[in-house]
């Protein structure tokens, strides 16, 4: 049984923080542990709510918008990452939550960082594509790194992510990528307590391979895992997997192999595939969107309503791929990947099926 919730409704709030605020929009019945996530540069909330309606294993998930993103004030003065992890700190304690499990992707990913070594008591995090290699910290090569990745993102991921940066607007993404290509993460990484899992897709150029894995080896605690047919959008291509790797982690079914070991997991389901969505589900998304559009310029009811339409188009029984589409045998290659040398090199990444999001293997 999936933990899936077809029939959810999201609500939106919002959290005062530094002058302005962050929306947070909730879907899941209350439980003992909460999911907060952080969604990358420019992106908005409704990026994520593929994956947040499969993260109610626990409690609840609060997917936040932060200043400046999806139509939210932005900040006055300078902008950092430190300044959003003070505002996700804001809202964990406007909220009264007792170590909830952070998830952050890419950008947010940094900040998540940044607030887990600040807070010892956190036991568990979820960086998703987390950026910057250190090794490609500049515009130029972030930008043909971006690239290289967006070609492998289904459509619908490249309509949420236009629709988000035309929200954020150019000057306040300019003003915050050099702040997101500075910040060290590396260095924040040895503070960090709690129990780390970084996920990767296959074919994300701006956080590749290597650059995972010496991340990884910096946290005191980190497990990896590589989703196959992955790009950099991950998170919510393929949400389901992501959300059972999530779930599994934090229950603590992931075997830790060291971090020289990059899993491999496959999903075998059709619900990720944002390309499979049926005709009349595209148009509910597409309906949904511009209805959360309107509601960011008009106000909250609107927002909640669209990301509710969102979460349920979106979510709906899982169907198997066909053999012929799911998953890469031990120690072979997906067709067209980027890292097929350093795969067939690299004798323990191994393929793992993951059919929904109560169910991960690990490869022996």
């Amino acid at each position: 049984m999936s933990d899936a919730l077809p029939n959810a409704t999201v609500t939106v709030s919002r959290v005062p923080v530094d002058g302005t605020t962050v929306r947070v929009s909730t879907i899941g019945a209350p439980g003992d542990r909460a999911f907060v996530l952080v969604a990358g540069l420019g992106v908005a909330a409704t990026h994520r709510e593929r994956l947040a309606s499969n993260l109610n294993a626990f409690g609840p998930v609060h997917a936040l918008d932060l200043p400046g993103f999806a139509g939210v004030r932005r900040f006055r003065g300078t902008v950092s990452i430190e300044r959003y992890a003070d505002a996700v700190e804001a809202v964990i304690d406007a909220l009264g939550l007792v170590d909830p499990v952070l998830v952050g992707h890419s950008m947010g990913a940094q900040v998540v960082t940044e607030v887990a070594a600040r807070r010892p008591d956190l036991s568990d995090v979820v960086l998703i594509s987390p950026v910057v290699d250190s090794a490609a910290r500049t515009v130029s090569e972030s930008m043909v790194r971006f690239a290289r990745s967006v070609v492998h993102e289904p459509a619908a991921i490249r309509w949420h992510a236009l629709t988000a940066y035309a929200l954020c607007g150019w000057h306040w993404f300019r003003a915050v990528l050099p702040r997101m290509l500075a910040y060290p993460i590396e260095r924040r990484a040895e503070a960090v307590q709690a129990r780390v899992l970084v996920v990767r897709g296959e074919h994300d150029a701006l956080v590749p391979r290597d650059w995972v894995r010496r991340l990884g080896r910096v946290f005191p605690y980190a497990v990896l895992r590589e989703v196959t047919g992955g790009a950099h959008a991950v998170v919510h291509a393929q949400a389901d997997v992501v959300a059972a790797l999530a779930v599994a982690h934090v229950r603590g079914d992931l075997p830790d192999r060291g971090v020289a070991s990059l899993t491999a997991v496959a999903d075998t389901t059709t619900r990720s595939d944002l390309d499979r969505l049926r005709p009349a589900e595209a148009w509910h998304v597409l309906v949904a969107r511009l209805r959360e559009l309107v509601g960011v310029v008009r106000g909250d009811d609107l927002v909640a309503a669209g990301k509710t339409e969102d979460a349920r188009a979106t979510v709906h029984d899982d169907e198997p791929v066909g053999d012929g589409e799911q998953v890469i045998a031990d120690g072979e290659l997906a067709a067209g990947s980027e890292d097929g040398a350093e795969r067939r090199a690299d004798g323990d990444e191994r393929s793992t099926p993951v059919r929904g999001p109560e169910r991960v293997e690990d490869a022996a």
